[in-house]
């Protein structure tokens, strides 16, 4: 398989022979489209290259990105990987610790600064002695401008298609549990994953992306990012957060990846905007209900979706349902930094498989341990964790699986259910482990919570944390109280003893990166939320629902 992986670089080739003067990239700008030719894109590659030779890099200098998605982005990546430079992304919403961290950790020798909400916050992180280069926005300080580097030097035209084996990126894992690590991805893991993508989901030149999630992280490199290199598809991102519904209908897409914070999201303003009762009323009825299902299809700009995904962390089954109820069928997928991000999917779209991340894709194999932990093993995997050999040899096991950390069940289709985290599980004060994320997938059937936490850490019982949604937050405080008893009292006399919950906490504060309480990829922070909520929680009982200001 190797033998037959082009570098991204060489797929860019190919595209501009092939349609060099078709658009490619569409970055919106003041609510226009400012559109970049296959060509345009080369060239441009060739130059930012050429400027990085110029100013001294070597290839094998690690540069890092800090921007949110944007043409330059994908620019910036491709010079890199065409001048022999090992990019390190980081996330754009990086608090200033973290960067300084990522840069420090990595070596990085340069950093190209793009696209940022709060760069102000951030430029501390970034410190003075690091070369710095901007993208064309308003942004921090920087020695060279993109216009000025356009012009620096001679482009670099001729050089040597980058080895299968040798290091593309250093991405940094997004710390869920501590300090992120750095995954060595080379460029035949790049490329198997970004073609396997390709393979699977069948894209092609009539296709439309939409580029939004991160960049910094795996899942948005390989399935947007990667493949359009492989399948020469079109890509358009978004301005801002404002502008993002306006940008979904321009850009029209055909394939679109969201996360469950944003379907949920999505879900809400539709509710709010029909009511809930209204719509499954209306949804029954054989003709009105295809005439709505189009509707909404339309307001989410989604009507010429062919594949919709969702990754990044586990989606409520219900919440999937619901969208399949309304005609939109959401592929779950599953994946991690370390191994590409793509390894198990449901796809094509099985509704009776709701709930499961899907099968293991062609090339790529799986097994569990006694304990029930996924391991996963494809040429999709990383070489390593940089400058963590010890963490790297206790990644695998003697076979060259990777140990995930994710706890599953496979069913007799072959299908795997995630059901925890190895280092979720926690012991009680009566000395019981207990597994919170199958407790947390029932709850979460309760149409009124958008997050929630189990914990309990030194605690008699479990207590579960929780984040109302929108619409709950609107209703009378009793209807609320009475959804979650009815639905809690329904989900403990299933438990066994040592995991029922003794009280569900509604949190006043809502979860987000900003209060550290969220990862860049909207994971939530168990030990985050421990230390806040575990003294104040400990002493209620019987099963009660209480509100933070309650307590």
């Amino acid at each position: 398989m190797e033998s037959t992986i082009k570098t991204p670089v060489e797929m860019l080739s190919q595209w501009v022979e092939k349609q060099g003067d078709s658009t490619y990239l569409r970055q919106p700008i003041n609510g226009q489209y400012q559109d970049f030719t296959w060509r345009d894109v080369q060239q441009q590659m060739q130059k930012i290259a050429g400027a990085l030779r110029h100013l001294g890099l070597e290839p094998g200098d690690k540069v890092a990105v800090l921007s949110k998605n944007c043409a330059e982005w994908f620019i910036t990546d491709l010079a890199l990987m065409h001048g022999g430079y090992i990019s390190v992304p980081i996330y754009p919403t990086a608090n200033a610790d973290t960067i300084r961290y990522v840069l420090e950790h990595s070596e990085a020798k340069a950093i190209f600064i793009g696209k940022l909400d709060y760069w102000a916050d951030q430029e501390a992180g970034v410190g003075g002695d690091i070369l710095r280069m901007a993208m064309p926005y308003e942004t921090m300080p920087a020695q060279y401008s993109w216009s000025s580097l356009l012009k620096l030097g001679q482009p670099l035209i001729d050089a040597p298609f980058a080895l299968p084996e040798q290091m593309m990126t250093l991405i940094y894992t997004s710390g869920s549990t501590g300090k992120p690590k750095g995954a060595m991805l080379t460029f035949a893991s790049y490329g198997w994953t970004c073609q396997a993508v390709v393979r699977d989901l069948n894209t092609d030149i009539e296709d439309r992306l939409l580029s939004y999630l991160p960049l910094a992280h795996i899942t948005e490199r390989v399935a947007m990012e990667g493949s359009s290199f492989y399948s020469g598809s079109c890509v358009a991102f978004v301005e801002s957060l404002d502008s993002f519904v306006a940008d979904v209908q321009r850009a029209r897409p055909t394939v679109f990846f969201s996360v469950p914070r944003l379907w949920s999201l999505f879900q809400k303003n539709i509710i709010d905007k029909i009511g809930y009762d209204k719509l499954n009323f209306l949804l029954k009825l054989p003709i009105v209900s295809g005439i709505v299902k189009k509707k909404i299809h339309a307001g989410l700009g989604l009507e010429h979706c062919r594949l919709l995904g969702s990754g990044s962390a586990p989606i409520p089954p219900s919440l999937i349902a619901w969208y399949h109820k309304i005609g939109l069928n959401i592929s779950e997928a599953w994946g991690m930094t370390e191994n590409s991000a793509y390894s198990i999917i449901n796809f094509p779209f099985d509704a009776s498989k709701i709930g499961t991340v899907g099968r293991a894709v062609e090339g790529c194999s799986i097994k569990q341990t006694e304990n029930g932990e996924l391991l996963v093993k494809s040429p999709g995997l990383m070489t390593g964790y940089y400058k963590q050999d010890e963490v790297t040899a206790a990644s695998f096991d003697e076979e060259g699986y990777f140990r995930t950390g994710d706890l599953c069940s496979i069913d007799a289709d072959g299908c795997v259910t995630i059901t925890g985290r190895v280092k979720d599980n926690f012991k009680t004060s009566k000395g019981k482990y207990v597994a919170p994320v199958p407790i947390e997938r029932k709850l979460a059937q309760d149409p009124h919570i958008e997050l929630l936490c189990v914990i309990g850490s030194g605690l008699p019982h479990p207590i579960a944390l929780v984040q109302l949604s929108e619409g709950a937050k609107l209703q009378p405080r009793e209807e609320v109280r009475s959804s979650l008893k009815a639905t809690l009292d329904s989900i403990n006399p299933n438990l066994e003893s040592h995991e029922t919950i003794d009280a569900i906490i509604v949190v006043t504060e809502p979860w987000d990166v900003d209060n550290d309480i969220l990862t860049p990829t909207l994971k939530i922070k168990r030990h985050v939320l421990e230390k806040k909520f575990s003294d104040i929680s400990d002493g209620i009982r019987g099963g009660k629902i209480r509100w933070e200001s309650e307590l």
